[in-house]
């Protein structure tokens, strides 16, 4: 089955989900990526002194590492403008998605869900363009588009990314929540693996503890759909 992950950033998918996208390939699903910037306008480029251009240029080639570091059946990064989606006409943006959700035509989309674990703008635009998209698209007759996932992270009561308190974590409760991926030690590898492509982030990636806060678990919300108890595949039911 197809399963198609859309984020606004590159590392966006290796900031949790990487692991369940391994094991997702390993079941023998295609996995494919769509990124919608380069993340060229990161602040990580005043440290490296690079150009917003430059910045896209580094990060991409780190993408493309992690395209072959996870084996993903496809990948896309397009150069929409980073920390400027919330600028852009909206339709513009659905435009360029639609036409990639055309050729992939997946059974499954996966994006952020509505407060956008971090809550950063681009991350609620991308929310917000990838629903209303989805269900357009299915009133017009896209019957290959079966669900719709956020992945997400728990509110267990604990703070996430303890270390350095550099991010405030939105997180989904435990109703909420209709998807639930153990990952094996070997989907682990794999997501420390996806995040060490990312050479200019390396002290974030340590500073955040990313791969302690995901363990061996990855949550996500079903769009229009209560699981209780949750699924353990996104491709359950389908």
């Amino acid at each position: 089955m197809k399963i198609l992950y859309i984020f606004p950033h590159p590392d966006d998918e290796s900031f949790g989900p990487a692991g369940a996208m391994d094991r997702q390939l390993k079941q023998g699903h295609e996995v494919y990526l769509l990124t919608l910037t380069r993340g060229g306008a990161t602040k990580q480029r005043f440290r490296l002194g690079l150009s917003v251009e430059e910045m896209g240029s580094v990060r991409y080639q780190e993408m493309l590492d992690v395209e072959e570091t996870l084996g993903l059946s496809g990948m896309t990064v397009l150069d929409l403008p980073d920390s400027g989606l919330k600028f852009m006409d909206p339709r513009d943006i659905e435009e360029v998605v639609r036409e990639h959700i055309e050729i992939i035509m997946p059974a499954v989309i996966v994006t952020y869900p509505v407060h956008g674990v971090s809550g950063f703008h681009d991350h609620l635009v991308t929310h917000a363009i990838v629903k209303r998209l989805f269900l357009e698209m299915r009133d017009q007759g896209a019957t290959y588009l079966k669900r719709l996932a956020f992945f997400t992270m728990k509110d267990n009561g604990d703070p996430q990314f303890k270390k350095g308190n550099m991010f405030r974590i939105k997180q989904s409760t435990a109703e909420e929540i209709s998807c639930i991926i153990k990952l094996q030690e070997e989907n682990i590898q794999a997501l420390k693996n996806a995040l060490r492509c990312y050479q200019t982030y390396q002290e974030t990636i340590q500073n955040t503890g990313v791969v302690e806060a995901v363990g061996d678990t990855v949550y996500f919300e079903i769009f229009g759909e209560s699981h209780h108890p949750p699924i353990n595949d996104l491709t359950i039911g389908l």
